[in-house]
């Protein structure tokens, strides 16, 4: 190798660098491997939300499923995307960073490990028992603090933003973690005690970035780089799709050990397999990318609006799980109810899926109205076929035609409305 030719980055060692915050118009920026293994052990607490999901409404315990799932849910996708933003702005990829984020990996396989706990407190009415999760997060957020502190450490142009976002970070876990161990029995309490946290959680953020403004491109904030962002996003999504893929592959296997192969087992293969394709093509017309980079003051509720849609992604997944019940013989909650735990999470991908364009683009697209009322109404036929004792199967196929709405009115002559909203907004 001639010695004026350039050295391939991969083959650099991961030494010390300073924490500096990265250009936010950085060109071909991608996700790092590193990041891919960090959302690998979302993988697990994904599955193991659903799991439990699946388990209390297949026992017709639906309101101990909803809530365990929130809480859950809220809990994983938190964790998410703190580090996300984070490394999508400050990521230098040296061996100290590496180590930190392993550290915040080893926090929600803890916090994986504590979700069982949390289902089972609220379904027998004892003391909310989130100590495990709050353990986790214990771990997770040690870490976060440290690589906040490094960059206020190394870059004095962040370092008020970072101070912010250590402080808070330390102050609202030490009042989750007290909340954990102290288990009030007074609902009441407990209820507002979280409620409160999880409203500091989500004002945090705007909080430690206000009246910071980066000197060079005239905008609040951190660095972040939304085409990062958005590819962080959208693999997120396909890791979430991975639920109903397994949902599916549960449910097939139980039909199969019970009567073998069969049109039902066919339908709901073509179902989960249908529901996961036509959920991804509808997700990725979204285009987030290069408005978040004309808009950035967007990102919170953007960022924030996904929670709600990663939850109805995951929970189709334990919808599917629920019918693997049902061809086991071991729901009480009837063909309906089953394909309602399908349904209505589809519904809800839906709502926030068209909030979430609304929120992109500052407007409501009457033919978006159009595209969702097309969706429901399929859910809706989905329901009302169980109700008249159709098979389970044909039911699940019913609903999933529901988000192939979105891809055939795309495909046809949403685009036009795409293209439009994309110059409009410059």
């Amino acid at each position: 190798m001639s010695a004026l030719e350039p050295v391939d980055e991969r083959v650099r060692p991961h030494g010390l660098r300073r924490m500096l915050g990265r250009d936010p118009h950085e060109r071909h920026r991608s996700v790092t491997p590193l990041e891919l293994l960090f959302d690998l052990t979302f993988v697990v607490s994904f599955s193991r939300a659903g799991d439990e999901l699946a388990h209390y409404v297949a026992e017709g315990h639906v309101a101990t499923a909803v809530w365990g799932f929130v809480f859950v849910l809220l809990s994983v996708c938190w964790a998410w995307i703190n580090f996300t933003w984070f490394a999508s702005a400050f990521d230098t990829d040296d061996w100290l960073q590496r180590g930190l984020t392993m550290v915040q990996m080893i926090g929600v396989i803890i916090l994986a490990l504590g979700i069982p706990p949390v289902f089972e407190s609220i379904d027998r009415g004892e003391p909310f028992d989130f100590v495990l999760v709050a353990v986790g997060y214990v771990v997770m957020r040690v870490s976060l603090v440290l690589m906040w502190l490094r960059v206020a450490a190394q870059d004095s142009a962040y370092r008020r933003v970072a101070v912010r976002y250590a402080v808070f970070n330390v102050v609202i876990q030490a009042g989750w973690l007290a909340l954990a161990l102290a288990q009030p029995e007074d609902r009441r309490f407990l209820i507002a005690s979280i409620v409160i946290l999880w409203i500091a959680e989500f004002a945090g953020h705007p909080y430690a970035t206000r009246g910071v403004t980066d000197e060079h491109h005239g905008w609040q904030g951190t660095p972040w780089n939304p085409r990062h962002i958005a590819e962080r996003y959208g693999l997120m999504v396909i890791i979430t799709l991975g639920e109903v893929i397994l949902g599916t592959v549960t449910a097939v296997a139980a039909v199969v050990a019970h009567v073998g192969w069969s049109g039902e087992a066919i339908l709901i293969v073509i179902a989960g397999t249908g529901l996961t394709f036509g959920m991804w093509w509808t997700y990725f017309i979204l285009p987030s990318a290069p408005v978040l980079a004309r808009h950035r003051e967007r990102k919170w509720a953007w960022g924030y609006g996904h929670i709600v849609l990663f939850g109805a992604i995951a929970a189709v997944g334990a919808g599917l799980h629920v019918a693997a019940y049902a061809a086991e013989g071991e729901t009480s909650i009837g063909t309906t109810g089953v394909v309602l735990s399908v349904a209505i999470p589809v519904f809800v991908f839906t709502l926030s899926y068209f909030v979430l364009w609304s929120i992109l683009f500052r407007a409501v697209d009457a033919f978006h109205v159009l595209l969702a009322a097309g969706m429901t109404a399929f859910l809706v036929a989905g329901v009302a076929l169980a109700m008249l004792g159709v098979p389970m199967g044909w039911c699940l196929f019913v609903v999933m035609l529901s988000p192939f709405v979105v891809a055939v009115g795309y495909e046809t002559a949403g685009y036009r409305h795409v293209e439009a909203d994309v110059r409009r907004e410059g």
